[in-house]
């Protein structure tokens, strides 16, 4: 059975960091694009960001661009997501996601690329 566990969401102050990590099981992701999505209350899921599977492609949203960091080691399974200068704003509980296929040059933004889904951990920023 395939999962994605992600971990390391919490509270944090405005101005915070946070590193959440996405651990795969059950089948490798190392040639796979992996991405984060969040969804805040009373919102739609968003795109956060998303890595090929060597690392060669990474797309952000304008949102976090220059904040938020993903990164992947591919010898581990896992994927993380350094947030740095946290806003209020970037409160949500955020998914990992992963596409099927392999070798994908496209660190992918829309949603029905990715397959796997992992069920979320909260990041709240306080203000």
């Amino acid at each position: 059975q395939v999962q994605l566990a992600e971990s390391g969401g919490g509270l944090v102050q405005a101005g915070g960091s946070l590193r959440l990590s996405c651990a795969a099981s059950g089948r490798t992701f190392s040639w796979s694009t992996m991405g984060w999505y969040r969804q805040a209350p009373g919102k739609e899921r968003e795109f956060v960001a998303g890595i090929t599977w060597n690392g060669g492609n990474t797309n952000y949203a304008e949102s976090v661009k220059g904040r938020f960091t993903i990164s992947r080691d591919n010898a581990k399974n896992t994927v993380y997501l350094q947030m740095n200068s946290l806003k209020p704003e970037d409160t949500a509980v955020y998914y990992c996601a992963g596409r099927r296929d392999v070798y994908s040059g496209t660190a992918s933004t829309e949603a029905h690329e990715y397959f796997y889904w992992g069920q979320g951990t909260q990041v709240t920023v306080s203000s």
